[in-house]
């Protein structure tokens, strides 16, 4: 992440990354996905992985958001 001095580079040119989330909870209902406020590369898709199906959400590195999930993950 970015030093305090610096704005969070959050633009369509930003450097981006990924973070794989389950597609379903516990109980198999599915996750609403909803496009990220915070930067504008986001984009989702969805995998198999084994039997598993996930959702691979794209961010711009500096995201609030990713930041958060990376953190939470």
């Amino acid at each position: 992440m970015t030093n305090a001095s610096q704005r969070p580079q959050v633009g369509y040119t930003a450097p981006v990354g990924s973070i794989d989330l389950p597609a379903f909870d516990d109980d198999g209902t599915t996750y609403e996905v909803w496009p990220c406020v915070d930067c504008h590369p986001w984009h989702a898709e969805v995998i198999l992985e084994g039997q598993d199906v996930l959702v691979r959400e794209w961010h711009a590195v500096d995201c609030p958001l990713f930041q958060q999930l990376l953190a939470n993950d």
